[in-house]
């Protein structure tokens, strides 16, 4: 099966950075779009940004400027820089893929299991 894996939340004060990971792993024929997502204590999930398979990017207004979204495509693995660290970014983080999968030929999307960023004023 595919699988996401997410490494590299914790606890930073503000103004700080982290560095979010996620390897998916696998089944997998070809990685179309990555994606960060987060969700904070009582709001709905929202998209963080995007990258696609060629590189484009795309983000919220809010982390413009401070967060910048990578891919390795040799490594099936989609980063999350986060410099600039405020109080409002703390949430659980989520990458999501859209993956196809060779054992059907069929593309889907799959999360991660998110990682908690808090982040202290």
């Amino acid at each position: 099966q595919v699988q996401l894996v997410e490494s590299g939340g914790g606890l930073v004060q503000a103004g700080g950075s982290l560095r979010l990971s996620c390897a998916a792993s696998g089944s997998i024929l070809s990685i179309n779009g990555m994606g960060w997502y987060r969700q904070a204590p009582g709001k709905q999930r929202e998209l963080v940004a995007t990258i696609t398979s060629g590189g484009n990017t795309n983000y919220i207004d809010s982390v413009k400027g401070r967060f910048t979204i990578s891919r390795d495509n040799a490594k099936n693995t989609v980063y999350l820089q986060m410099n600039s660290l405020k109080p409002e970014d703390t949430a659980v983080y989520y990458c999501n893929a859209q993956i196809t999968d060779y054992r059907y030929y069929s593309s889907g999307g799959y999360w991660g299991q998110g990682t908690q960023v808090t982040v202290s004023s």
